[in-house]
């Protein structure tokens, strides 16, 4: 169990322990006191039963006491909860975008990544944005989790105080590949976190690769994630494949209607800015968000260029 690597280590700890011990002293105690009660009045022992009188004191006791032990909770779970939602002034702001079934973090600079890079000792803050679904980042050795609601922007911020790298993934059930929902926080002393942000060059491409036909297209599915949806190998997701869709007669439902188109670079445009328009026979409305906001024509060309290059072969 990680100790000490955020801001909230220490008071998320204190309170689940307090809240931990407190269940445990009334179960142990309660399992004895039950246990004396069937041996001290069992019916061999009292064959006739005995109308017992009530006791003000042992009533005002167990009120009192559990109220006590219920607001000491209260108080160490509402100190650990409270610095959550005081956001300092001079926190590094990151755009955490949230998407099925991908996160990808948006820096001031412009720079992005599939994982969050973030600098030990400094505080930063987390726009939290969902492009579909309710989705929940969850970085369980931080101790913080906050819900990523489509329509609204939250906030979440905390301050690592050891580098390494840990587990961030979604904690909500958020459809098919939930599970996928995963990535890292990477933290970094503060000069190599400087040189990491500095560097806006991208993810390089391997050797060879940008020579490739559509690999501006592909680098740009990944990114949004739409691979989540759509295989590459003929795999049946939640959208159709793009295996050997360029250039496929596909049956569609228009507004109610049923008929015949070609995948050609209209229909992907369309599919992409008004994805509930044309629905595929086989797959159901109401499962992929525009992506008119995010996408440019040029964008839209490069990803016909790259479902121009995935056949039998691919």
């Amino acid at each position: 169990m990680y100790q000490g690597i955020s801001n909230y280590s220490e008071g998320v700890d204190t309170a689940f322990m307090v809240i931990l011990g407190i269940s445990f002293a009334f179960l142990i105690g309660l399992t004895v006191t039950m246990i004396y009660f069937v041996i001290r009045y069992n019916k061999k022992r009292h064959p006739k039963a005995t109308q017992i009188k009530g006791s003000t004191a042992l009533e005002i006791v167990w009120t009192v006491v559990p109220t006590i032990l219920v607001l000491v909770m209260f108080y160490f779970g509402w100190s650990g909860w409270r610095p959550m939602h005081d956001i300092p002034e001079d926190a590094m702001k990151v755009k955490s975008i949230a998407r099925m079934w991908k996160f990808s973090f948006e820096y001031e600079n412009g720079k992005t990544s599939e994982k969050l890079y973030i600098p030990k000792g400094e505080p930063v803050v987390l726009d939290l944005i969902s492009r579909d679904v309710i989705h929940s980042l969850y970085i369980p050795a931080f101790r913080v989790k906050e819900d990523m609601v489509p329509g609204r922007t939250k906030q979440m911020w905390f301050q690592a105080n050891k580098t390494g790298s840990f587990d961030l993934f979604c904690a909500e059930y958020c459809g098919l590949r939930h599970s996928y929902m995963t990535t890292t926080v990477e933290v970094l002393p503060q000069e190599e976190f400087k040189s990491w942000i500095a560097d806006t060059t991208g993810v390089a491409t391997a050797e060879g690769e940008e020579a490739k036909p559509g690999t501006a297209g592909k680098q740009i599915i990944e990114r949004l994630g739409c691979v989540s949806c759509h295989s590459l190998d003929g795999t049946k997701l939640v959208g159709p494949t793009f295996k050997n869709l360029w250039g496929k007669t596909e049956m569609v439902t228009t507004d109610g209607d049923e008929r015949q188109i070609t995948v050609d670079k209209e229909y992907i445009k369309r599919s992409i800015y008004q994805p509930n328009v044309d629905i595929v026979e086989g797959y159901r409305e109401g499962q992929m968000v525009s992506y008119k906001e995010e996408l440019s024509d040029a964008d839209i060309d490069a990803i016909v260029e790259f479902l121009k290059t995935i056949d039998e072969e691919e």
